[in-house]
């Protein structure tokens, strides 16, 4: 079974799952497991990518490439 199959069927098992233990427990799994995986995989940036994307976000600010945290949390309330 391909990746893709097995997700499917874990789908559809996840969704036959009437068990709100059950389902808290997968949620903390995954969160847990998400977050192991990230951190792991996770590498230190270079000084030089450091500095270049210091650049960059100095540029953005000063050709008015930027958004105000205020305007940003509005935009997100509008996505759900």
């Amino acid at each position: 079974m391909n990746l893709e199959a097995r997700k499917i069927s874990l789908a559809q098992e996840f969704l036959r799952i009437d068990n709100e233990k059950i389902i808290s427990a997968l949620e903390n799994f995954l969160h847990k497991n998400k977050s192991d995986f990230f951190e792991e995989n996770l590498e230190p940036m270079s000084v030089e990518q450091f500095n270049k994307e210091i650049d960059q976000a100095l540029e953005d600010e000063k050709n008015n490439r930027t958004i105000s945290s205020k305007d940003l949390k509005a935009q997100i309330q509008k996505w759900g």
